[in-house]
């Protein structure tokens, strides 16, 4: 059963690429086009260059955990000043 092992890590490893380049918006696709980066996925998976080549080149890079939220994302409540300052307002001590 250990002998499947390697095979079955390299197998997960060109799937989880595949699924990934796949549900990675247009935009965020660097170095190639979305159509090229999943060709390359597919054809150099077996000898996983292509899903690495897309883990290191291709995609987008995350923003570090603690990254300020850009317009229009979510903020969590403690985090976000305006929420922070409304409650402020309804403070019946405050008057």
């Amino acid at each position: 059963m250990l002998r499947y092992l390697p095979t079955l890590l390299v197998l997960a490893l060109w799937i989880y690429a595949f699924v990934d380049c796949l549900n990675t918006p247009e935009g965020d696709v660097r170095g190639m086009p979305k159509l090229a980066w999943v060709f390359v996925i597919l054809l150099f998976g077996g000898v996983l260059v292509g899903p690495i080549a897309w883990l290191i080149a291709g995609r987008a890079r995350r923003d570090p955990a603690g990254a300020t939220a850009e317009q229009g994302q979510w903020i969590a409540p403690d985090d976000n000043p305006e929420f922070l300052k409304s409650l402020n307002k309804d403070d019946p001590k405050a008057d």
